[in-house]
């Protein structure tokens, strides 16, 4: 079957290990010094390591692969111990997967497994509380804290100065690259941050993209080093929200930049959830 799944850029990995603890499924091992899918039947998709690697080299792409088995994970995961099954249903709670949440409880259920309370449903509750990923997570913004930058914010003024803004559609060989200021952002940036279009849009070409939810990152790093290589780039800004999955924009750049053999200063700032630059 085809689905989503992790791939390991084996070049790029340096074996540092910092993806094996956010794949409490057992995925992944260090074999050879390097990262290493162990199994399709393991791998759930959810791209949980991803924000994990340093050197970018994990992505999600969709290929013919087994199909997940949630059965599988649990018999080897309850051999882990409470920690780790504990890991795992968050896993499972935090992106929102409750179809293979129940299946996972049902199994320890049948297996006279305790596990941890807040993932057992209560009279009048709802087991789907509790842990939220941090990206996805629902949040009610104080606009109180925020009010200083939005009282900044001019009258509805566009400082757009070109189309199309998505990576994907981008020309790399467009006349305005040459000797542009790039401001690359993530999607989410300027529903985020009130101030974008009169803080960063100014005289800049504009590139958005999802490090988590885009397909063809690999296309997108050789797409951005095609332009760094003819285009002469002036300067690069960099915005990206706090979430974990949000700092592989950053990687992208500076992977693109690498592969194209460039120097170009990056100015990177991190935008909050509550609509402030951390």
């Amino acid at each position: 079957m085809k689905r989503e799944i992790i791939k390991i850029d084996r070049e790029k990995c340096d074996g540092c290990g910092l993806c094996i603890p956010n794949c409490p499924e057992g995925a992944l091992q260090i074999i050879d010094d390097k990262a290493t899918l162990v199994s399709d039947l393991y791998c759930d998709g959810l791209g949980a390591c991803i924000g994990e690697c340093p050197k970018g080299a994990i992505e999600i792409e969709e290929r013919e692969a087994k199909p997940y088995s949630e059965k599988l994970v649990m018999e080897n995961i309850v051999k882990k111990g409470e920690n780790v099954i504990k890991a795992h249903l968050k896993h499972l709670k935090e992106h929102g997967e409750s179809e293979l949440l129940a299946k996972a409880i049902d199994y320890l259920r049948k297996h006279n497994i305790d596990f941890p309370d807040e993932f057992k449903k209560k009279k009048g509750g709802n087991m789907n509380k509790g842990f939220t990923c941090p990206g996805t997570a629902a949040r009610e913004i104080n606009k109180e804290n925020s009010q200083k930058e939005n009282t900044k914010i001019k009258k509805n003024f566009s400082n757009l100065k070109q189309w199309p803004v998505q990576l994907h559609l981008i020309n790399p060989e467009a006349p305005y690259l040459k000797n542009a200021d790039l401001l690359i952002s993530a999607d989410c940036v300027p529903y985020a941050y009130g101030n974008f279009h009169n803080r960063f849009m100014k005289d800049k070409v504009v590139i958005t993209l999802c490090p988590k939810l885009d397909k063809g990152i690999e296309s997108y790093i050789e797409k951005l080093s095609h332009i760094f290589k003819v285009q002469d780039i002036n300067s690069v800004t960099v915005l990206n929200m706090e979430v974990p999955c949000c700092s592989g924009t950053m990687r992208i750049v500076e992977n693109a930049l690498k592969d194209a053999k460039k120097f170009v200063i990056i100015k990177n700032y991190t935008v909050g959830i509550n609509g402030k630059i951390k």
